[in-house]
């Protein structure tokens, strides 16, 4: 019987872990939470110091019995959830389940899976961190409070099943507010005026008009520029002086949680949860030679610390790699220019010096070897000696106006040898002359003129709206990822061609949230509930004292809202011209589960309803009732589209709606049907579920695809570009061409 037990949250780390450590030691592991706050009920005792009440999560059951069953009788259990302080609060969970004298359980950290990194962990235990756990369970703790009792309120006003978190309101509400800027945002005309000009030496170069009379020169429409341009034509063209120096472009630091996760996304699409998704497998080990491997540290943190061996195999690497002259006379150190860094890990890198990229191909998939890659690069990088530039600026004077050219050379690619922040390899740098002296005279070949219009702010991505998070102190590198997903599946924020937009649904929740509780919602009360979760870490406060000073604002600010919910619920509903066909009030445009919807004012004296949209029944096929004989007509439920009987509730027969395109699964003879998920989600399946499983989030459509021959097209709609048909297979996009009115 092994003498030790050591318990991990991934199998998969568990099965790499288990490679490094002897037989005395037994490893399992608790696949994340054992334990949490229950579903059905608030689970904090508002009464008693915010005491939480936990349960063991449901599914955990047969877990939590091999975890005490494999503890009994053992020497020592050391506890190795990830090394940050969610991590923290699962060992602690694990704990509190096992029956073992505390005497017996030790904290471990790996901050990175290799056998050194395993067995340093092993020799350096210590006891659970509760300063750690408090942080993480008053985190915990004001999400559950904000969304069990805000979310409520959200149900009344505008249907239920919706959600309001602490975080990812806030983020939601930057979205909002960048694109109420954008749709604000009226562009304004303003000039550039451009001059090609010759040297004596008959090189030719382009300079850009800067000043006009010793100030800064503004051309606001056409008509100035023309004067601008009559006045230049005459003038003489001379160098008034030519300024040359040499810069040096230092690298960047190594990656921390959000700026890999922005690199992932501008490179290559990726989401940040696919980002940290692809790192988690790399940090926790991938098999080399049959022999499990974690090849980057734990990518999970905000700090840019390295460790000095760390550093010494990087100098070691490039010195043998490229050579000394990209090899700086001392090593490279950074410091965080965030005041509330938290510097418990060091930055992401890689774990193994001698398993460069080239090496990992065959053992990586395609998507690892690029995570991989970025960061291997951006780590060697850093050690690498800077970037040398010759830098030349050109000033021309023409009577009054003055102009400016300016141009770059690269002399020394230095660190840019192993690593460039952009997909382009060349520096893409202005043409200026290489033989000028000062008082040269120029001729003048032509004036350009430019029409410019300024630009609204540009729409967040997923790796723009990480930097924002961070900047702002929004989140912490474990939640970025998490916030993202969260606001995209409740349907608050969409993503298009990688941009962010709020939907129409993520408006009015904003809308409702902001201006219901403004200071809750808001990116400064946010930020500094944030630093004093920090505190609670470095204990310098105690987590209920927060938890107080949170819960009085807040709820103060939610019983005003309460108290003002009919109003908000009337100013969210549209007014429209039309009467109610039963009693003659007006009728107005509320929301559902299923969307807008036109509903009598009189309610609920007068329950008339009717789709915002109604379908169009033209093209459908006429249906009977085949218990009563009655005409059926297509309604929208709780899962979707449904044909239902006009006698309801004499009959209240129903059938699925099946739409005219045969399943494209090869050999079903079943037809694709519109349905819904438990969450309101609509979906297309097969009318054979369970027998068939095809399934797709988009409206197939019963068309060839002109590209590939695939047998349908599905329908996709954006906010930006309205509904367009994709096929599936080779992904061509097609217009959908509207339908001819007869005449």
């Amino acid at each position: 019987m092994s003498k030790n037990l050591l318990i991990v949250e991934s199998p998969s780390k568990a099965r790499t872990i288990k490679k490094y450590l002897g037989k005395d030691f037994e490893v399992l592991a608790s696949v994340g939470h054992i334990r949490d706050l229950p579903k059905k009920e608030l689970g904090v005792d508002l009464e008693n110091d915010f005491t939480p009440k936990y349960i063991n999560i449901r599914g955990k059951g047969k877990i939590i019995k091999q975890l005490q069953s494999a503890a009994k009788g053992i020497d020592t259990v050391y506890l190795a959830p990830d090394p940050d302080r969610e991590g923290e609060a699962i060992a602690w969970h694990i704990s509190k389940l096992l029956k073992v004298p505390e005497h017996k359980i030790k904290r471990v950290l790996f901050n990175e899976i290799t056998k050194s990194g395993v067995l340093n962990g092993i020799k350096n235990p210590r006891k659970i961190d509760t300063s750690l756990v408090d942080a993480q369970q008053a985190r915990r703790v004001l999400d559950r409070i904000v969304g069990y009792l805000v979310s409520p309120f959200l149900w009344k006003t505008l249907y239920r099943g919706l959600s309001a978190g602490r975080v990812q309101s806030v983020a939601v509400r930057l979205i909002c507010e960048r694109e109420a800027e954008i749709e604000a945002f009226k562009p304004q005309e303003f000039w550039n005026l451009f001059a090609d000009l010759k040297t004596p030496e008959k090189e030719e170069f382009q300079v850009k008009c800067v000043k006009h009379g010793g100030k800064k020169i503004t051309i606001n429409n056409e008509s100035e520029a023309k004067q601008h341009v009559g006045a230049l034509e005459k003038a003489e063209y001379s160098v008034e002086s030519i300024v040359e120096k040499e810069a040096k472009k230092s690298p960047f630091p190594p990656f921390i949680t959000s700026t890999l996760q922005q690199e992932a996304t501008r490179r290559y699409k990726y989401s940040p949860k696919k980002t940290m998704m692809l790192a988690q497998q790399l940090y926790e080990g991938i098999d080399i030679h049959g022999e499990p491997v974690g090849l980057i540290t734990y990518m999970r943190t905000d700090s840019v610390r390295m460790s000095n061996e760390a550093v010494q195999d990087a100098r070691d690497f490039i010195n043998n790699n490229y050579g000394e002259k990209y090899l700086p006379n001392k090593p490279r150190f950074f410091k965080s220019k965030k005041k509330n860094t938290q510097d418990a890990h060091e930055a992401i890198r890689p774990t193994r010096f001698d398993l460069d990229p080239k090496k990992l191909e065959k053992y990586l998939n395609a998507e690892q070897i690029k995570i991989y890659n970025m960061i291997w690069k951006r780590f060697i990088a850093c050690q690498m000696a800077p970037a040398i530039y010759a830098q030349k600026v050109i000033n021309v004077v023409a009577d009054k106006y003055h102009f400016k050219a300016s141009g770059s050379d690269l002399l020394f690619d230095g660190y840019l040898k192993a690593f460039r922040s952009d997909k382009v390899e060349k520096e893409k740098e202005q043409k200026v002359p290489k033989v000028l002296s000062k008082n040269d005279i120029l001729s003048l070949i032509k004036l350009t003129p430019e029409q410019k219009f300024t630009e609204p702010p540009i729409r967040f991505n997923d790796g723009t709206l990480v930097k924002e998070l961070d900047t702002l102190g929004i989140g912490r590198p474990s939640t970025y990822a998490t916030i993202i997903s969260t606001i995209l599946d409740r349907n608050y924020v969409e993503r298009d061609s990688g941009t962010l937009y709020p939907t129409e649904l993520g408006r009015t929740v904003n809308k409702i949230l902001v201006s219901g509780m403004p200071e809750i919602f808001s990116v400064e009360f946010t930020s500094k509930l944030e630093n004093e979760l920090d505190a609670v870490e470095e204990s310098r406060i105690q987590w209920k004292k927060v938890m107080a000073e949170f819960y009085q604002p807040f709820n103060k600010s939610l019983s005003e809202m309460e108290t003002h919910r009919k109003e908000i619920k009337e100013s969210l509903q549209e007014v429209t011209e039309e009467k109610c066909e039963q009693c003659g009030e007006p009728l107005v445009v509320k929301w559902s589960r299923n969307g807008k919807f036109i509903a009598c004012s009189g309610f609920p004296n007068c329950r008339y309803t009717r789709p915002l949209n109604p379908v169009d029944e033209s093209d459908l096929e006429k249906k009977k009732c085949h218990e009563c004989g009655s005409d059926m007509v297509l309604k929208e439920g709780r899962f979707g589209k449904f044909w239902a009987c006009t006698k309801y509730p004499e009959c209240k027969t129903t059938l699925p709606y099946v739409l005219d395109i045969s399943c494209p699964n090869e050999g079903c003879d079943g037809k694709v049907t519109q349905k819904k998920t438990r969450r309101g989600k609509v979906f297309f399946g097969c009318s054979n579920y369970p027998d068939c499983k095809f399934a797709s989030w988009n409206e197939p459509v019963n068309q060839t695809c002109e590209n590939c021959g695939n047998k349908f097209l599905e329908k996709k709609k954006t906010q930006r570009r309205g509904a367009f048909l994709k096929c599936p297979k080779c992904k061509e996009e097609f217009e959908i061409e509207e339908k001819s009115e007869s005449k």
